[in-house]
């Protein structure tokens, strides 16, 4: 989610809410005798807020899962979830009085805060900056769950451009053997050494598919292969070239491209796995922290 001007009300909200809570939290920590206690009048205020923030923060999930519900648009429900999920972190701080916590549970708690708040941070930093990156580095872009499929049809085009560079060398071969058979002895008795292939070249260009080639094409780690160098892959398919007249030049030429959208398509697979990569901790920490916040809200009021 980019950051943008339509962020300008919730951020100006956002900070309004936290200066309230800062102003108002001066006066109570300075009138506490010993200290801040989250079971005081005000504790429970900034807690029971901190934890109503945490619950809408929550809700995303619920608004993405039923999409047919009429609950408002689901960029207000994502800004919401940045902006008041942002906000619940420094409640939750006045109400506990920046301390970790006395006990097992509200250590926990803080601990598992901490982890939501920083991977949700890091989330919104990649959100804001991944997407432009990704246009830019990756300007043949795919729909994520399609990759494994292109790759296999960039096999099936790369076997096919193998097996019709394969019979034109043959076509080459069989050509240069009927003119030699067509054209004069020379004195001495000689054939002419016209340049052309044998039928070593064409077995070669078969091997480089399936030895290097289609290895790198069909691995999810694709960069312990040359190819998934540029460098090296251009060099490899000039190598190729040499052996070859200059009308088959065109058929390596697009399999070198083959190899340059392996490379956009590993690209873009890096990089989504970074721009989505810390929902792995940041969901299952965040429906944590709302059951054991929930625990201890109960244990805190009944005992």
């Amino acid at each position: 989610m980019i950051i943008e001007r339509s962020h300008r009300v919730w951020f100006f909200g956002s900070v309004i809410v936290l200066a309230l809570g800062g102003l108002l939290y001066i006066p109570y920590s300075l009138r506490s005798v010993g200290g801040v206690n989250g079971g005081s009048a005000p504790g429970l205020i900034y807690g029971s807020l901190g934890f109503a923030m945490m619950i809408f923060a929550g809700l995303l999930g619920a608004r993405k899962r039923v999409r047919i519900w009429r609950l408002g648009r689901a960029t207000w429900w994502m800004r919401g979830h940045l902006w008041i999920g942002f906000l619940s972190f420094p409640f939750i701080l006045f109400h506990g009085g920046f301390q970790l916590g006395n006990g097992a549970l509200s250590r926990a708690l803080m601990a598992l805060f901490l982890i939501v708040f920083v991977s949700g941070i890091l989330g919104a930093v990649l959100q804001h900056f991944m997407p432009k990156m990704m246009t830019e580095r990756v300007p043949m872009e795919t729909i994520y769950d399609q990759i494994d499929r292109v790759e296999n049809q960039l096999v099936v085009e790369a076997a096919q451009l193998v097996s019709e560079a394969s019979a034109m060398v043959e076509q080459a071969i069989e050509q240069q053997e009927q003119s030699e058979e067509r054209a004069p002895i020379p004195a001495g008795g000689a054939k002419p050494n016209a340049a052309a292939p044998d039928e070593r070249v064409s077995a070669k260009i078969k091997s480089f598919f399936e030895t290097q080639m289609k290895p790198y094409l069909t691995s999810r780690r694709s960069k312990k292969y040359s190819l998934a160098n540029p460098v090296q892959a251009t060099a490899a398919f000039r190598q190729l070239k040499v052996l070859v007249p200059e009308a088959i030049w065109p058929k390596f030429d697009d399999l070198e491209s083959i190899c340059g959208e392996k490379r956009e398509l590993e690209r873009q697979r890096y990089m989504h796995k970074w721009l989505h990569g810390w929902l792995l901790f940041h969901v299952p920490a965040s429906y944590a922290l709302i059951l054991l916040g929930a625990v201890h809200a109960f244990v805190a009021l009944r005992y």
